[in-house]
């Protein structure tokens, strides 16, 4: 799936109001816009008294076009004013053009009611760029999910169902790129017996096509000088119950801790269990590690991965609150050492990517900005940072949803009806609803994960101590490897990659290969810097064969094995589940960009709550598309969302 970028909306201001040069038409109502918004989007989707009866804890809109977001800020307020406190609102919008952030602001001034929810809004809109973006406000109460592209590209990828539509493209008149059957086709995918839908439009075409999806139309009263609209349900499907329980996670690196708060913020009783007396003890013990996305030249699932685990570290780090000494946004160069490199950051530049996200600088910009000299050019990302991953757990794991059990290692799975055992020697530790595994490749110590092709890598770092009355790095450098500005008066350099090795005792020559990485990067620097004996630190890496993480809902590959299914056959009722399991796993050096972002997922999965990312990505990180593959199954891997997750 593409995640190409897309241009930006073309503004012009009419009396005071934003007006779509590209579509030729009002973003809302110029009499009264909020009005508007409510008596069409929230009155008919009947929010008010389905949110004061709500029969599930989760409540989903869909919108097509997000526009200025003056829908989410009123759906948002209205949600806040009477809705359950224990319930979570998700509001997923898909927009083309995005507004840039100025604009945005100067849109949503025309709404002084809504001040406290547009500088919430307002706070998070950064680094806009295609594809998903997850957007966090209230402690996870209310979460918007903005979509950037075509709606008819993106829709076909949206894992979820939708409680109610908002359809607010510009009018078919305008836009009929999006009125199409496909949007009406899609809108029933992902409807239940229970959703509504509203629109400003009463066209025939609409009308027409929202009827043959399988919706109820009724056409009512518009508002203001638009005499008609759309408003109806939908009238197949029900929507399943999904209730929070108890969840057992093992594992206490950054997987597991990122994993309990996705949970524990959704009403889930967590129970951690660690082996080691502390949390952050193995791959997510080193002294700091980095924030940055590796972007490849072509629309690659890692490269995807990256880039969405790296906005929503940067959002979820934000809403947690480090302190400086744990966490810092210090910029990132990411330097064209060699012709390859320069051609690669080339080919990024060219794809136009917001200058919030990343922009290339000459050596001269570079070196200034690192405040050391450099002998390239690089790109620059402003955002990219460094955080203590001890403190990142520590976070993490502090809710009130959240047990830890330390010194405990757990050494066995059992299935007791609907409910998993977790159990250590001959003793029962607890047993849970759910178990999501998240212990790095110790995931093959147990029968039911045993098969799952997961490789270990030996990974060290070097520190190297700040030299007094020596320029000092001031941003991150990162070539085939990085290097952080002094934190507690060191700099973090490294690491090396050596497969298969498990072994975590120090060495001199891996010192060596790090500072020769170093003197490739910043020769300056290195001379600075040397002579020191460098202190450093080993650990153990966990990866897949295509580098990709393994998270989702476990197969018994056992009886998989035994009597796989037809090639042809429905992957929902014929592959055989093992209920409530799960795994988060085979980060290998990105742990720390690309496993809260996974933990997301898999409670989103759970939740049948939207993901925050597409389909197909989420079919990419399925953890039993090697089995499938070797069993001639490759069409079955397909991703959480088409799969009985409880």
């Amino acid at each position: 799936m593409s995640t190409q970028p897309h241009s930006q909306a073309l503004l012009e201001w009419h009396e005071g109001q934003p007006y779509s040069a590209h579509f030729g038409d009002v973003y809302f109502s110029r009499e009264s816009g909020l009005e508007e918004t409510r008596h069409v989007f929230l009155q008919h989707n009947q929010l008010a008294e389905r949110w004061q009866n709500l029969p599930h804890k989760t409540f989903t809109i869909v919108e097509t076009g997000f526009g200025t977001g003056l829908n989410f800020l009123c759906a948002w307020q209205l949600w806040e004013q009477i809705a359950p406190a224990d319930a979570s609102l998700h509001f997923v919008s898909i927009e083309k053009f995005p507004l840039k952030h100025a604009d945005l602001t100067r849109a949503l001034d025309l709404w002084p009611e809504l001040r406290q929810y547009s500088q919430a809004l307002l706070a998070q809109y950064h680094q806009i760029v295609p594809g998903w973006q997850r957007l966090v406000f209230c402690q996870g109460r209310v979460q918007l999910t903005l979509l950037v592209g075509d709606v008819l590209e993106l829709l076909p990828h949206l894992s979820s169902r939708a409680d109610a539509w908002f359809l607010d493209g510009f009018a078919p008149s305008r836009n009929p790129e999006m009125w199409q059957d496909a949007l009406f086709t899609q809108m029933a995918e992902f409807s239940h017996q229970h959703t509504t839908f509203a629109t400003f439009t009463s066209a025939g075409i609409v009308k027409r096509g929202l009827q043959s999806a399988g919706f109820e139309v009724n056409k009512v009263a518009g508002h203001g000088r638009k005499r008609e609209m759309l408003c109806g349900t939908f009238t197949r499907h029900e929507r399943p119950a999904i209730q929070a329980g108890c969840a057992i996670v093992i594992g206490g690196g950054i997987a597991g801790t990122a994993t309990s708060h996705a949970l524990a913020e959704r009403g889930w009783q967590v129970k951690l269990i660690e082996q080691e007396s502390a949390l952050a003890q193995h791959a997510s013990g080193n002294p700091v590690g980095v924030l940055y996305p590796k972007l490849a030249r072509n629309d690659v699932p890692l490269s995807r991965l990256s880039l969405a685990g790296y906005l929503h570290s940067l959002r979820l780090l934000q809403r947690l609150s480090l302190d400086q000494a744990s966490h810092m946004r210090c910029g990132m160069l990411q330097l064209a050492f060699d012709e390859q490199e320069l051609e690669r950051c080339q080919r990024l530049v060219a794809q136009g990517f917001s200058t919030e996200l990343l922009y290339w600088v000459e050596k001269e910009e570079a070196s200034e900005m690192a405040g050391v000299p450099l002998s390239h050019g690089a790109l620059y990302f402003p955002e990219a940072g460094w955080v203590k991953p001890q403190a990142y757990c520590a976070a993490l794991a502090q809710h009130a949803n959240i047990t830890q059990t330390l010194s405990t290692h757990a050494t066995e799975l059992r299935q007791c009806g609907d409910a998993w055992q977790v159990w250590a020697g001959g003793q029962l530790l607890d047993e849970a609803d759910i178990v999501v595994i998240a212990n790095a490749a110790q995931a093959a110590n147990f029968s039911q994960t045993r098969h799952l092709l997961l490789e270990q890598v030996r990974g060290q770092i070097s520190q190297l101590k700040q030299m007094a009355d020596m320029p000092a790095l001031r941003t991150l450098l990162c070539t085939d490897g990085y290097i952080s500005p002094p934190v507690e008066g060191s700099y973090c350099l490294g690491a090396t990659f050596v497969p298969g090795d498990t072994t975590t005792t120090v060495r001199t020559e891996e010192h060596q290969q790090n500072l020769e990485m170093l003197h490739r990067m910043a020769p300056a620097l290195h001379t600075t810097l040397m002579p020191q004996v460098p202190t450093g630190r080993a650990a153990i890496r966990c990866t897949s064969p295509d580098y990709l993480p393994l998270v989702g809902p476990v197969l018994d590959a056992e009886i998989l094995e035994a009597k796989p299914p037809r090639y042809t056959a429905d992957p929902a009722s014929s592959l055989p589940w093992l209920p409530g399991l799960y795994i988060n796993t085979g980060h290998g050096s990105k742990g720390l960009t690309t496993a809260p972002i996974a933990a997301e997922m898999l409670a989103c999965a759970i939740h049948q709550e939207p993901a925050p990312v597409d389909s197909e990505l989420l079919a990419a990180l399925d953890p039993n598309r090697f089995l499938l593959r070797k069993l001639g199954l490759k069409r079955m891997v397909r991703g959480l969302a088409c799969y009985p997750l409880r």
